[in-house]
């Protein structure tokens, strides 16, 4: 029996890769179990709830979840966010979102000369904490006085087991880790993420660590990606420096996304970060690329190493030969008939 996969297309596009992706995952493994789930901006239209009360209990008995999108805007994106999305990454410990930023072959870098050869790098971003902890609330609502606050919570513990995540995909590759922070102006929650991360280092002397403030990471990024290969960052800073790293690529529409449990106590979530993507949706054209791609993660993070090596290797050869592509990459081609090109360069 294969692994058991719950699937959950979710809004907009992301009804319109997810089969693109499942038909490449039962080109590589015919023994996936997949099971549908009707979750999202629509089931919260009919009954009020973006998931059922019982979602957490019932995800829980699979191995992964592959997710297309959420998001519609119908709906409050901060009641679609903490609706769905980021009850599954906290209640299963999904604390590592790992995001690869690596430009295919054949596919040209909005930076003027690079190529796929300068643009690979591994972001790891702590997933359950920082500044999207939640911690907040708002009085006076409605009142000229009215006052939001939103506390990043850091806790010494989830900073540890994400740097000790990304310490180990860095003696994986180059033995190269950038941290990135921003301690010159935060003195208290950076300072602690600093400290942290040079504990955990000591414990890998072989890695070579840096520790980059966050608006210099953003100009090196487009100035010197050929210095940078993995990278761990708080929940914000990944956040937004992987968005960048999508346009490094070529388009968000090829950007992957594995929200992990390393220790596989809890299911991980795969997707891509596109999005809903309102403007083109139902139209055919979206890039499925990143939800292929987030399949061959799921695999990868599953133990199945050679079926994600192969359909990395049909993503890239898809690029390289650039006659089945999406608008977004600079072809005409729909969303299944990309998802067809790359179940027929799998080797």
């Amino acid at each position: 029996m294969g692994a058991r996969i719950a699937v959950i297309p979710g809004d907009g596009v992301g009804k319109e890769v997810v089969p693109e992706g499942l038909k490449v995952l039962a080109a590589v493994d015919g023994e996936l179990e997949f099971r549908e789930l009707d979750w999202g901006s629509d089931r919260y239209a009919r009954t009020g709830e973006m998931m059922p009360a019982d979602a957490l209990s019932t995800l829980a008995g699979f191995d992964a979840i592959y997710l297309g999108a959420i998001g519609w805007p119908t709906v409050p994106d901060h009641v679609s966010l903490w609706g769905c999305l980021l009850p599954i990454r906290k209640a299963f410990e999904q604390y590592v979102n790992l995001r690869p930023v690596r430009l295919p072959p054949g596919l040209p870098s909005p930076l003027a000369g690079r190529t796929g050869r300068d643009i690979d790098m591994l972001f790891i971003r702590e997933n359950t904490e920082g500044e999207y902890s939640g911690t907040g609330g708002r009085v006076h609502v409605g009142h000229p006085q009215e006052l939001a606050v939103e506390t990043p919570v850091f806790t010494r513990h989830a900073i540890a087991r994400c740097a000790a995540y990304a310490f180990q995909r860095a003696q994986e590759r180059s033995r190269r880790l950038i941290s990135v922070t921003k301690s010159n102006a935060s003195r208290y929650t950076y300072v602690l993420w600093d400290e942290v991360v040079a504990e955990v280092a000591r414990d890998h002397p072989a890695i070579t660590v840096e520790r980059v403030h966050v608006d210099a990471m953003a100009a090196r990024m487009v100035l010197r990606p050929d210095s940078i290969d993995v990278v761990v960052g708080s929940n914000l800073f990944a956040d937004i420096l992987t968005d960048l790293g999508g346009a490094l690529q070529g388009s968000l529409g090829l950007c992957a996304s594995g929200n992990l449990n390393p220790e596989k106590h809890w299911p991980s979530m795969f997707e891509p970060v596109h999005g809903s993507a309102p403007d083109i949706a139902g139209q055919g054209r979206a890039n499925p690329m990143g939800a292929i791609w987030s399949a061959a993660l799921m695999l990868r993070h599953l133990g199945d190493e050679t079926g994600a090596g192969r359909i990395e290797r049909a993503i890239d050869a898809v690029c390289e030969d650039g006659s089945v592509l999406t608008g977004d990459l600079g072809g005409a081609a729909s969303t299944s008939e990309v998802g067809n090109a790359v179940v027929a360069a799998l080797t």
